[in-house]
């Protein structure tokens, strides 16, 4: 996977910049090995699943954060040098507030392990 690229993503999701974080993501996606692929598939639905949120579309977060959390949790708990599991954890309280109509959680973030 290309390592620039992805960090690029990383960083622009983790500023709030999903639209853009989506586009940097894909073209990562499009270059990667058929292993890192789906990974970064989950990656870039969550970055438009919030940028579906922040556009009103609650049908299309809902929708996009669930496809996401399915594709990412096949993963090892480090793949990618994110912290998988507060990742998963973080799109169930979304996925759960958004359906219960309730106050929405912190924004999801990409962790990186140090």
């Amino acid at each position: 996977m290309d390592s620039e690229l992805y960090h690029r993503g990383i960083r622009l999701f983790n500023s709030g910049a999903y639209f853009e974080a989506h586009e940097v993501l894909e073209d990562a996606w499009r270059a990667a090995a058929v292993p890192e692929k789906t990974f970064l598939q989950g990656l870039i639905q969550v970055a438009v699943g919030l940028h579906h949120h922040s556009q009103g579309n609650v049908v299309g977060a809902r929708s996009l954060l669930s496809r996401a959390a399915r594709n990412l949790s096949s993963y090892p708990e480090d793949f990618g040098g994110i912290q998988l599991p507060e990742l998963l954890h973080s799109l169930a309280q979304w996925q759960h507030a958004l359906a219960e109509s309730e106050t929405l959680p912190p924004l999801p973030q990409f962790v990186l392990k140090s």
